[in-house]
């Protein structure tokens, strides 16, 4: 069993390397995407120019979520080597990707409204639709919060032992 338990280990660091990896090669489009909206000397119009801003700040908002990812991963699975049955590493591995994902889902909304709003605003519907997941999210996410409270107050030994392994950690 300790064999698996190894070979899961190193599935999962793995896994968050090539989430890192996958940010940096991100990140670079990102660089190049940008770089490019802002040659003056290329004939781009000024829409162009912005469409090629935003799509930037679109990957980056990807990148940041991917690194987000691989370092949870990395901390929780790798470095920790958290067992997901307990109900406090549940939460907080939860909260940790919920973040990433409501606040990529609201960028990529913001990105969405000026880019479709200049080319195409019949889409606009589809875009508030974006929004909306990320607000249900939003709000699904704090009620799970706010039920899973009392499982917190039953395992005080657990949630002393995360933060003692965040200060490891720190």
């Amino acid at each position: 069993m300790k064999l698996w338990h190894k070979v899961f280990t190193l599935g999962h660091f793995v896994i968050s390397l090539m989430f890192i990896v996958c940010a940096f090669v991100l990140i670079l489009l990102a660089t190049l995407q940008l770089w490019q909206s802002l040659q003056f000397d290329s004939i781009l119009a000024l829409r162009q120019r912005l469409n090629g801003v935003l799509e930037s700040i679109a990957l980056l908002t990807v990148a940041v979520a991917a690194l987000e990812l691989g370092q949870t991963l990395l901390e929780e699975e790798v470095q920790r080597e958290a067992h997901m049955s307990a109900p406090t590493r549940v939460r907080r591995f939860l909260s940790r990707f919920m973040v990433v994902l409501v606040v990529s889902l609201s960028i990529e909304t913001l990105v969405l409204v000026f880019r479709v709003s200049h080319d195409s605003p019949e889409l606009l519907p589809y875009v508030a639709t974006v929004g909306l997941v990320a607000g249900f999210l939003l709000a699904a996410w704090g009620l799970f919060i706010r039920f899973n409270c009392c499982a917190e107050e039953l395992e005080p030994e657990a949630m002393a032992q995360a933060k003692l392994e965040d200060e490891k950690l720190a």
